[in-house]
């Protein structure tokens, strides 16, 4: 099979789950800015979830173009990652309406955490299906941010008990490292 179907469904799905996330953001009734002072909390939470799905859509759109071919496996493994992208408007919601307090901080980590094995599993399901020769294999070379984030949202998790910042603080980190833009598959593909 091509990937068109699952680029497309992925897409869908991705553009939804963003769509669900913004429906969070309530309007303050107060004609005033002092009425924003309420939502900041729930705004920020968005801004961070909304650069997180972004990145997995740009990551998700340029792991395919190295992709020749899915199989049942990749499949399977592109609907558990996009399980866990599902339940971000959650635990985002859930973190902002709580002013980040040390429970819906460490559950957003664990989605987060989630998200990026799942993301790990979809990669790994296409490399066998292509051989130890595929083109993302070769682009991913060592892939030192996708070894590095799970990691760091592990570390974060516990971290929210002592303080929901530093949790954030590592969040924001992972989301940064990120935005550096990957040249690793656009140079396979200009090959």
């Amino acid at each position: 099979m091509t990937t068109g179907r699952l680029e497309a469904f992925t897409d869908a799905v991705i553009a939804i789950v963003i769509t669900i996330l913004v429906l969070e953001l309530r309007v303050p009734h107060e004609p005033d800015l002092e009425a924003l002072r309420g939502v900041v909390p729930v705004f920020l939470t968005y801004v961070l979830s909304f650069v997180y799905l972004g990145i997995y859509w740009n990551n998700h759109h340029h792991m395919m173009v190295l992709t020749e071919r899915v199989n049942g496996k990749i499949l399977w493994a592109n609907l558990h990652l996009l399980f866990w992208l599902s339940l971000v408007p959650f635990t985002t919601a859930w973190m902002g309406e709580n002013d980040f307090a040390e429970v819906p901080t460490a559950f957003y980590g664990v989605d987060l955490l989630l998200a990026a094995i799942a993301y790990f599993i979809l990669q790994t399901a296409i490399i066998a299906e292509e051989g130890p020769d595929s083109r993302l294999r070769a682009a991913l070379g060592r892939d030192l941010k996708g070894k590095v984030s799970p990691l760091l949202y592990l570390a974060a998790i516990p971290l929210a008990f002592v303080s929901p910042w530093i949790a954030l603080a590592v969040y924001v980190f992972v989301a940064l490292i990120w935005l550096v833009p990957d040249r690793r598959i656009e140079s396979a593909v200009s090959e």
